[in-house]
């Protein structure tokens, strides 16, 4: 049986951003009845950037994602993050797929984070502020737009030229440039930064908002200030990933916050194990950190949607 090869622009041709959503929720549906399973993430750090495997397995699918995060290859013209996906049958091991996963790790990051707005913000929120408008910003409006009627959507980044690609990128969107204040008093508020030190003070935030916390990934980084979290309800995808590389990571290890602070992870919001929102008032944080589940779900959806597709057989095969 060959192996199936998914280039970049083959991937890009099958995104679809509702499925994509669909495929990941249903993936923390699969965690929290225990049907999956993903070892820790494990990190390459190197003078420039790092590397992280991630494997996992979800019914019907098992796999590894290799993934970079280099801060710099914007001025070399090259993404910041780059992926690829080998995705196995988990019965007998044989690789059925090797793909680019650079589009589709900015989908599913977006997605999960729509997810969570959609299980903690308050019922209809209708503003979303960006800070950041890197790549991740457009998977961010994507995907909240398939879930919540946006009536603004406020973007702020100190390179105003990213902030204007945006806007022009997406004319349908009501999308206008804002200060980092005007942001964050947004219903649902995504930081997607690489910051190391806070970039939203407390405040700034408005009772009632909830807050996506997507940039911090690995140990050090940071974008919100501590006392947000301590009054906030904090959610996370992961226990394990969020403690070290999450959000909440820095004000952990400055014993700021502790692991029984934490609410529940989503996929026992999603559940109904944990209750989400209390009421109107509370500040809810997603800590995201990216996990494996989300990308070898999305992967699975892709490869079974490629097998279905009129140009299956012009794809290319390896033996």
């Amino acid at each position: 049986m060959p192996t199936l090869f998914l280039s970049g622009s083959n991937i890009k041709g099958l995104l679809d951003m509702s499925e994509v959503i669909g495929a990941v929720e249903e993936a923390f549906r699969e965690s929290s009845r225990e049907e999956v399973q993903m070892p820790a993430k494990s990190y390459l750090t190197l003078e420039r950037g790092d590397f992280r495997a991630m494997p996992a397995s979800v019914p019907g699918a098992a796999g590894v994602k290799w993934v970079n995060v280099h801060p710099r290859n914007p001025s070399l013209g090259l993404p910041t993050v780059m992926a690829t996906i080998i995705l196995n049958d988990p019965l007998t091991g044989y690789p059925l797929s090797i793909m680019d996963a650079t589009e589709m790790t900015a989908y599913r990051t977006g997605a999960t984070a729509a997810i969570a707005s959609k299980y903690l913000a308050r019922p209809g929120a209708q503003t979303l502020g960006i800070v950041g408008a890197g790549r991740q910003a457009y998977t961010q409006i994507m995907a909240h737009a398939e879930l919540f009627d946006l009536k603004a959507i406020r973007v702020f980044d100190p390179a105003k030229a990213a902030v204007t690609k945006l806007i022009e990128h997406f004319p349908q969107y009501p999308i206008k440039e804002a200060s980092l204040e005007e942001a964050v008093a947004s219903d649902i508020l995504c930081t997607v930064t690489p910051a190391r030190s806070p970039v939203v003070r407390r405040e700034w935030v408005l009772p009632g908002t909830h807050i996506n916390a997507i940039g911090a990934d690995a140990a050090g980084k940071e974008e919100l200030e501590p006392p947000v979290l301590k009054e906030a309800m904090v959610v996370v995808d992961d226990i394990r990933q969020a403690t070290t590389s999450g959000e909440i990571n820095v004000p952990i290890a400055g014993g700021l916050f502790t692991i029984d602070d934490i609410h529940a992870t989503l996929a026992e919001v999603i559940s109904g194990q944990r209750p989400g929102r209390e009421s109107e008032e509370t500040i809810t944080v997603f800590d995201s950190t990216g996990i494996a589940i989300e990308d070898i779900a999305v992967a699975r959806m892709i490869y079974e949607k490629a097998k279905g597709s009129p140009d299956y057989l012009s794809l290319k095969f390896v033996e």
